[in-house]
Order: C-alpha cells, then sequence, then structure tokens
C-alpha cells in the first residue's frame, strides 16, 4: 500500500502527482499488462538483444 504524507496546506494536485509517480514506480501496470498473455522465454531473450543493440547504437550516434 503506498503511503503519501500530506503536509498542512499542501496542494491535493502535488500529492496526487507524487501518488502517480510512486505508484509508476511500482511497476504494477506493466507486470499486469506483462501477464494478460503467455510469450516464450526465447522471444523475450531475442526482444531483449534487439533492445541492447539499439541502445547501443544511439549511444554511438550521440558520441
Amino acid at each position: 500500500m503506498l503511503i503519501i504524507p500530506v503536509k498542512e496546506g499542501e496542494n491535493i494536485e502535488r500529492a496526487l502527482k507524487k501518488f502517480k509517480k510512486k505508484y509508476d514506480r511500482t511497476g504494477v501496470v506493466k507486470e499486469l499488462r506483462s501477464r494478460q498473455q503467455f510469450t516464450k522465454p526465447s522471444v523475450i531473450k531475442r526482444q531483449e538483444k534487439l533492445k541492447a543493440v539499439y541502445v547501443n547504437k544511439m549511444r554511438q550516434e550521440n558520441e
């Protein structure tokens, strides 16, 4: 359970923004979406390799 301490006189929008940020960092939505369908481990590894190649390429272009 997420607990967001709200100080006296603090804006409610600011507290809501803190809550959303903390909620996103937990990764609940991402995990829920990934559990909706099964992906084979070989497919996951292939996607990770492609992402690593892409990131490496982008880093080399920026240097």
